[in-house]
């Protein structure tokens, strides 16, 4: 069964990319869902236009990318990818009765968050999160947004409430992070954990003080 990754329109990028990765490291099978807003974002933050007929392409290019944007610093292989347009309501993902382990939304948009709190459903990334949370599937959501306004505050327990797993993209510096892909992975991690995937993404903490400073 496969996890199902959702890229919505936050900026953040490299957070998904790192999540998206590690996933397919660990041998797991991901179904993609991209937002539209997220192909704005995308293209903002690296030059990558994601288009859906040339989606193997475009996502190859994007996943090669390090947080720096410096291309070909990684090899992925994307033979457990399987690429859902959303735009398609009538995709697998969008019925209870497709099989996933649970979805993972990364990063997630205020707009997101509001959407799927209230059940909007207004797109097949929507909907998939609305579908693994009445059928009781691990929803990670890592939102990405400074300040947090109250309304979006409400939004966040009520999908604590649900079930869902809510994860701030707040990098951190205790796992000795020498460079700006370091603090993306540590985020990655973060939200590989609250799936229960293993991953090798950041040290964790020992309980020894200085050992990140003492990292190599």
């Amino acid at each position: 069964m496969p996890w199902i990754v959702g890229v919505s329109g936050a900026s953040g990028t490299p957070y998904a990319a790192a999540v998206l990765r590690a996933l397919l490291g660990a041998g797991e099978a991901v179904d993609l869902v991209v937002s539209r807003a997220s192909r704005l974002t995308l293209l903002d933050e690296t030059g990558i236009s994601f288009r859906d007929a040339h989606w193997q392409d475009d996502l190859r290019e994007w996943l090669g990318r390090g947080a720096d944007g410096k291309p070909h610093t990684f090899d992925v292989d994307l033979g457990g990818v399987r690429y859902w347009s959303a735009g398609d309501l009538a995709a697998g993902p969008s019925s209870g009765s497709y099989r996933s382990k649970g979805m993972l939304i990364v990063p997630a948009s205020t707009a997101c968050v509001a959407g799927v709190a209230l059940g909007l459903s207004k797109d097949l990334l929507q909907r998939t999160a609305s579908v693994t949370l009445k059928e009781r599937r691990t929803l990670v959501v890592a939102v990405r947004e400074a300040p947090l306004n109250g309304q979006t505050l409400r939004h966040l327990v009520a999908l604590d409430d649900a079930g869902a797993i809510v994860v701030p993209a707040s990098p951190a510096f205790y796992a000795g992070a020498t460079h700006i892909q370091d603090l993306v992975d540590f985020v990655a991690g973060r939200v590989l954990d609250a799936a229960g995937v293993e991953h090798g993404l950041y040290r964790r903490w020992r309980g020894e003080l200085g050992g990140g400073a003492a990292a190599d």
